[in-house]
Order: structure tokens, then C-alpha cells, then sequence
């Protein structure tokens, strides 16, 4: 792992937050060509989390029914439904043929695949299931704008929000570039994944990893499911699999990697992830050094008009 990142300072979080005794960075790899969407991660994250429930919220839009990361849900798994137009038969006459290579098969759509087209121009889909979840950034906005120190860096590279300290600003959830941070409605305090900081205290896997039957959640250091999760787009590859790729493994990417990174079988925002996350905060120093000089000039300005005004 390099030393530093070409944006925005070290690359290894918890001795630079000042851990002396820090361990091996430890994080996850979720694998979505193997996910099944059961949600296991969902129930056993709020189990030993004693995360509220968040009821039965039927969307009328998908079998994803948490439709997103809240304080109350810390893993999400969404249920991404891709409509593509339905194969012509192989002897028909004037069937195209195959197309060569990855098909992005659009975006998304609101409704089911042909319900508003009817039946005639029903097409063909497939499922993308993904489980988010924090991505416990190694240049976490979070914790350069949290004011009273709520949000630490944990000497496993992770971040946690300390509930008992959280004063309810808001600010990390303005601040984070995924949109993962949330109040809870009653309470008003942060939450997040913590990526079971108790459990990892004790030599223990995270519950969601812990719960996953298909090892789509891989837990581990950090270093070694880069290497594993490289690997496995190899083999993907290999298999006739190109669209393949990695999302937030990269340290050198705009928030110096990510600490929970991903599989993908398409673009980002295909899942709801922005293409190129920056760390919000990354601009303040020269923002704040913009803003001192404006302050001396205006000073300075009005010095001299209070000097040139009594002469």
C-alpha cells in the first residue's frame, strides 16, 4: 500500500489518527455476482445491533423493501431490476444477432418490466442485488467535521459514531460523499454501520458477514481482500463475464479507498453509487486560508479609510 495518496494525506487511518498499538486495517469485500438478495445481513445487523425496526414498507417499485441506508436500516440490500428487450428467436427471420461483448441494459425503471406497455412488449430482465453498506473511507469526511468527537477512528481503520456524545448536529450527514450517514426521527442522533466494532474487539466476524450464506460479505484485513477481490474479477473475466470491475478499492481515488468495497456487474450509479466520490472536505484548508486573507484585506481596507478619514 503506497504511503500516501496524491489528493488528500496518509493512506493507513488509524496510526495517523494516532493509534500506537494500531492493527491490521480490517474491512469488507461484498461480492454482488453471488448475492441472493435474503437479506440475512439486514436481520442480523439489526439483531446484535438492537437496531430499531423499520417496519413493512412496501414501495410498489421493487422486492426491495428497505429502499435504502437509514439510521435504522445499516445494511441494504437492493433489489436493482434491468429491463432488456426479450431475445429473438434463433431461426426467426431478420433476428439480429447477439450483440458481442457487455450489454448495458439501462437504468433501473419505477415500475416492472412491460406494465405500462403491456403485454406484447414485455421484455426480458435481470436482477443485480448489491448489500451497502458504510464504506468507512480512509479520508472520512465524517469525522474532520464532527464537532464533538462523536465520530473516531477505531484502531481497525474503521469509523464509529459514539451515540452517547452525538449532539444531533447533522453535520457528518451533509458531509458524507455516499449519503450513508442518517438521524434517526425521534432521536436525532447519527447512526451508522459500525462494522461491529465490539464483535471485532473480540477476535469475532461481523454479523453480517457472519450471517452471509453465499460469502457475498468477506471480512478480513484489508490487504488481503484487495488481493482476493482482484482475483475473482480475473476469474469472472475468464468465465465470460467482462463488465466485472471494482468499486472503492483504489487508494488512490478521491477518499484514499474505501474500507468496504465492492463487486460490481455494472456502472455505479446502476446501483445507486456516485462514479467518482471526493472527499467533501478535501477543499477546506484552501477554502479557510481564502477566507483569512478576505478577512485581512477588509481589515486592512478599513484601517485605512479610518486613518485617511481622521487625517
Amino acid at each position: 500500500m503506497p504511503d500516501a495518496d496524491s489528493r488528500h494525506g496518509p493512506l493507513d487511518p488509524a496510526p495517523d489518527a494516532g493509534w500506537t498499538d494500531a492493527r491490521p486495517r480490517m474491512g469488507f469485500f461484498t461480492d454482488t455476482s453471488v448475492c441472493i438478495g435474503c437479506k440475512a445481513c439486514e436481520v442480523a445487523c439489526k439483531e446484535w445491533n438492537d437496531v430499531p425496526g423499520s417496519g413493512l414498507d412496501l414501495l410498489g417499485m421493487s422486492y426491495d423493501n428497505t429502499g435504502a441506508l437509514t439510521a435504522n436500516s445499516w445494511r441494504h440490500v437492493a433489489f436493482v431490476e434491468q429491463p432488456r428487450p426479450a431475445a429473438p428467436a434463433a431461426d426467426a427471420p431478420g433476428s439480429a444477432p447477439a450483440a458481442a461483448g457487455p450489454q448495458f441494459l439501462g437504468m433501473p425503471g419505477a415500475r416492472p418490466p412491460g406494465r405500462d406497455t403491456g403485454a406484447q412488449t414485455r421484455s426480458d430482465f435481470r436482477w443485480l442485488m448489491m448489500s451497502d453498506v458504510c464504506k468507512h473511507c480512509t479520508h472520512a469526511a465524517c469525522l474532520d467535521v464532527c464537532p464533538t468527537g462523536s465520530l473516531f477512528r477505531t484502531e481497525f481503520g474503521t469509523v464509529v459514531v459514539q451515540e452517547d456524545i452525538c449532539n444531533g448536529c447533522g453535520y457528518c450527514i451533509a458531509a458524507c460523499p455516499y449519503g450513508v450517514i442518517d438521524q434517526r426521527k425521534g432521536d436525532g442522533r447519527a447512526w451508522k454501520c459500525t462494522l461491529c466494532y465490539d464483535r471485532l474487539g473480540a477476535g469475532l466476524t461481523p454479523a453480517c458477514a457472519q450471517a452471509c450464506p453465499t460469502e457475498s460479505i468477506q471480512y478480513g484485513p484489508l490487504d488481503e481482500l484487495r488481493e482476493r477481490a482482484a482475483h475473482r474479477v480475473a476469474t469472472l473475466h475468464e468465465r465470460g463475464v467482462p463488465q466485472a470491475r471494482l468499486y472503492g478499492h483504489d487508494p488512490t481515488d478521491g477518499v484514499g479507498g474505501d474500507g468496504a468495497f465492492f463487486l460490481l456487474l455494472d456502472e455505479p450509479e446502476v446501483y445507486g453509487l456516485p462514479p467518482d466520490p471526493v472527499v467533501t472536505t478535501r477543499d477546506l484548508p484552501r477554502m479557510w486560508k481564502r477566507a483569512g486573507l478576505a478577512a485581512l484585506a477588509m481589515a486592512a481596507a478599513a484601517v485605512a479609510a479610518f486613518v485617511g478619514g481622521s487625517s
